[in-house]
């Protein structure tokens, strides 16, 4: 199934269902909201799944990308992993941290949740010398999850979707030297518009993860795309992880961090400072800027027949 959500009088907007072809939709009967659904998935799914196949069968109305909201308007609960060894690698390297030892546990923080960016929203940043970056990221929501969830973990899962993580990186080194978590470094993140169920993606989700590239642009230039396989943990891993000590309620969404491979220089990268990491390692100084105020990035995921999935990413930085 494929759900989107539409502006409505409400903060959580209008649940929407979308066609296959990401061409047609329709407000969804079964609930109104993507939460609600989430909170009563194992029950509304049948009806759900009807509504999509009619859907897919004909009628409904042109779906127009443009006009949604994120999938999950705001949330209950946002975890963002660092599942992708390649990006930490890189970045202790530059920075000259001690190489991290392997202990079996994933990298993973609590971010702001109140809200998540429509696709095609304005960021606002406060100012160009902050380090505006871009972070390409795929990301799960759940329907709820108890406390100690082992091998059902992956059943917790009841969406994918795709994100861009904001981040302010010269702001980043200044908390992290305080102990605690990052708030200012960490802005709203963004999500595309179309919220998958894991069987659209067939194959290509793979324990738990997303077998294909998301591709980058920075102002109409490519500028990487990196595969979601190459996570070291999946997302079963990172649900099984927040689930250790608490309840996860339906509509926790966890991202994967940015998504990085080993080979990066041929590739390209899903964030900035990855590039620069490069750059320092092999010229010993980074050559590429971080955004500037009307610098527009673009992310987007496709099947590997060209097919589209989350549809697109697309958002200008543009001052607070």
């Amino acid at each position: 199934m494929r759900f989107a959500t539409m502006p409505s009088d409400g903060p959580d907007g209008r649940l929407h269902v979308v066609s296959r072809d990401n061409a047609r939709s329709a407000p969804a009967e079964a609930a109104p909201t993507l939460q609600a659904a989430l909170e009563n998935w194992d029950t509304l799914r049948p009806a759900l799944e009807a509504e999509y196949t009619a859907l897919n069968a004909g009628g409904g109305a042109p779906f127009d990308p443009a006009r949604v909201l994120a999938p999950l308007p705001r949330a209950w609960q946002w975890l963002d992993g660092s599942a992708f060894e390649s990006h930490g690698d890189l970045m202790d390297a530059v920075f000259g941290f001690d190489k991290k030892e392997k202990t079996g546990r994933p990298l993973m923080y609590q971010g702001l949740s109140d809200r998540f960016l429509a696709p095609t929203a304005d960021a606002r940043a406060p100012s160009e010398d902050d380090g505006i970056d871009f972070e390409g990221e795929f990301g799960v929501i759940l329907k709820a999850a108890p406390l100690g969830v082992d091998k059902a973990a992956g059943d917790c899962i009841a969406l994918i979707v795709q994100i861009n993580d904001w981040s302010l990186r010269k702001l980043a080194p200044l908390e992290m030297k305080t102990g605690f978590g990052w708030i200012q470094a960490k802005p709203a993140c963004a999500m595309a518009p179309i919220a998958l169920t894991p069987d659209e993606l067939g194959d290509a989700w793979r324990d738990a993860r997303v077998d294909l590239a998301l591709t980058v642009e920075w102002n109409g230039v490519h500028f990487g795309a990196p595969n979601g396989y190459q996570m070291a943990f999946g997302f079963d891993d990172l649900v099984r992880h927040a689930a250790y000590s608490r309840d996860l309620v339906a509509g926790t969404v966890i991202g994967s961090g940015t998504v990085s491979n080993r080979n990066y220089r041929q590739i390209g990268s899903a964030c900035i400072a990855e590039r620069r990491g490069i750059e320092m390692l092999d010229e010993g100084a980074p050559k590429t800027p971080f955004m500037s105020f009307g610098d527009e990035v673009r992310m987007e995921c496709r099947a590997a027949d060209g097919a589209g999935l989350f549809g697109e990413i697309r958002q200008k930085v543009i001052r607070a």
